[in-house]
């Protein structure tokens, strides 16, 4: 059917019809513009629930995350301040103690450089406290891979302490 046929078909048809048609075009128009327009809305109060639950997991694990950090830095603080060679001590110790042969430590007067190889991520959390606590050492920078086993490796530069009193 061509678009002069449809026309001539339109002009035959009586007023009132033509009325009734149009309207009905208008609002299956309308219809699906607003299903196109919606849409979007829709989904997203769809998903929302899921999505607002994950956040506030998130939110509770870095609540968690926060408290520790909290904790970490009170117990640190409380601690009396190292010279740098007891901050090289200790730091030597809980190298040996947490992560054994599979790691490797080199100091500088300011700084530590440790080479990972093959260390368990609970391993090296836990050895980060502890250089923490016991050596004063914060991070200051880390190049680490996670191997396929699930295992790390790479290199980690520590700040070692003049005294830890001029925090």
């Amino acid at each position: 059917m061509k678009l002069q046929d449809v026309r001539t078909q339109w002009q035959g048809l009586p007023p009132r019809q033509r009325l009734l048609l149009a309207g009905a075009m208008g609002i299956l128009l309308a219809t699906l513009l607003g299903w196109r327009v919606l849409a979007p809305a829709l989904a997203t109060l769809r998903t929302a629930p899921a999505q607002h639950q994950a956040l506030d997991t998130q939110l509770a694990v870095m609540r968690q995350l926060q408290a520790q950090a909290l904790a970490m830095r009170e117990a640190t603080q409380a601690l009396p301040p190292l010279g740098r060679e007891e901050a090289q001590r200790a730091l030597e110790a809980t190298v040996r103690q947490h992560l054994g042969e599979a790691a490797r430590l080199s100091l500088s007067p300011e700084r530590a450089t440790l080479t990972l190889s093959g260390v368990s991520g609970q391993a090296l959390a836990q050895w980060l406290t502890q250089a923490r606590i016991e050596a004063r050492t914060l991070p200051t920078e880390a190049r680490l891979d996670r191997q396929a086993n699930g295992l790390w490796q790479g290199q980690m530069t520590l700040a070692i302490p003049a005294s830890s009193a001029a925090r």
